[in-house]
């Protein structure tokens, strides 16, 4: 089902170990799955992580990360045309708990030092197994296709590439998600009932 696409950007997933090893919903997992040439980090804290300093120190890639705040930039409000130069842009999504995402942004010092990008529009999560902590909040597979979507209207990446895809399995996660929890709220009725 899952059928990887190149939207001409490089996203790499900073995944918090709990996330990694615990969580069972992994829209990091399938965000990554999802896109080609993406990559998965797994750490507390990046500035001694090789693989991210050597992303970070790449003549080839631009990087950002996606993080919202009164200093991230929008698409459409950064001038990519004269700061990419032929590199490609790289952007990193931190996959974790909102406290989680919070403590390892904030014990990174090189990600701190990152330009911030965030959304142009409000958008509201659809996942509908997990609530999520406050409006804005999205999982890591929304928050990348409506990231791709914004950046492709400001003509960057690949914009003819579609990644409706992302979307499609993340309904399909829900899905998969209810139809559990309902056989599972059976089950207990049935077992309740015979007692």
């Amino acid at each position: 089902m899952i059928q990887p696409v190149d939207p001409g950007i490089k996203f790499v997933i900073l995944m918090h170990p709990w996330e990694a090893y615990k969580q069972r919903t992994g829209t990091g997992r399938l965000t990554s799955l999802c896109l080609e040439g993406s990559e998965i980090i797994i750490d507390k804290t990046f500035d001694q992580n090789r693989r991210f300093k050597k992303l970070i120190d790449s003549p080839n890639y631009f990087p950002m990360v996606l993080y919202p705040g009164k200093e991230a930039f929008t698409a459409a409000g950064f001038d990519f045309e004269n700061t990419l130069k032929g590199r490609r842009l790289l952007v990193f999504l931190i996959d974790a708990t909102w406290v989680m995402a919070r403590k390892m942004m904030y014990r990174s010092s090189v990600l701190q030092a990152l330009p911030r990008i965030s959304f142009e529009r409000a958008y509201t999560s659809r996942f509908i197994i997990k609530t999520q902590p406050a409006d804005y909040c999205l999982s890591t597979i929304e928050s990348t296709y409506y990231l791709i979507k914004e950046l492709q209207e400001c003509g960057i990446g690949i914009p003819h590439v579609s990644v409706e895809g992302l979307m499609l399995v993340f309904d399909e996660l829900n899905r998969f998600q209810m139809e559990c929890r309902d056989h599972r709220f059976l089950e207990n009725v049935q077992k309740k009932g015979k007692f």
